[in-house]
């Protein structure tokens, strides 16, 4: 009979460290306004268009907006309120806000707001057809409601379309 090697004790391995850090937060995710689900009630599962809150909403792919064609936006008429529940912790909104290329005979102008919570958190100068969309950048921490706003600046002969283009909720 040959003698039994005996095994040698393998190292404890390190326990997890309690007390430290907490976890980083998962990466962002974006939700497109073209994308989001309409809801009268809501399954408060992520952002979602409020229909009895807002106005008439049109969600697009290929809008153009100031000669520049943009991926899915949203587009409105020139007086208009979106109103979103986040139902996340979400941290931006963004989006490129111009006169929407279906305008192309009028001679009116808009100008652009976004509200969280009921506070006004941007406002865009004054845009008619053919001006360059502006960057909209903002920051939604700790926010549970986004408003979008479109209201005339300058009245025109004909109806003025607004686009929020690009315009994406970043949430955890």
């Amino acid at each position: 009979m040959t003698p039994r090697a005996k095994a040698s004790p393998t190292p404890p391995s390190p326990s997890p460290s309690r007390g430290g850090p907490a976890p980083a937060p998962g990466p962002a995710q974006g939700f497109a306004l073209a994308r989001l689900g309409h809801s009268a009630y809501g399954q408060h599962t992520g952002p979602e268009l409020e229909t009895w809150r807002s106005s008439w909403v049109w969600q697009r792919w290929g809008l153009v907006a100031g000669g520049q064609r943009f991926g899915q936006g949203i587009t409105v008429a020139s007086r208009s309120t979106v109103e979103i529940t986040l139902n996340r912790q979400c941290t931006r909104f963004s989006a490129r806000a111009g006169v929407d290329g279906l305008s192309l005979l009028t001679d009116g102008t808009v100008r652009f707001s976004v509200y969280g919570d009921g506070q006004r958190l941007w406002r865009s100068d004054a845009l008619g057809y053919g001006d360059a969309p502006v960057p909209v950048d903002v920051p939604l921490a700790g926010r549970t409601t986004l408003r979008l706003v479109v209201e005339q600046a300058a009245p025109g002969h004909l109806p003025t379309l607004a686009s929020w283009a690009d315009a994406v909720i970043s949430c955890r």
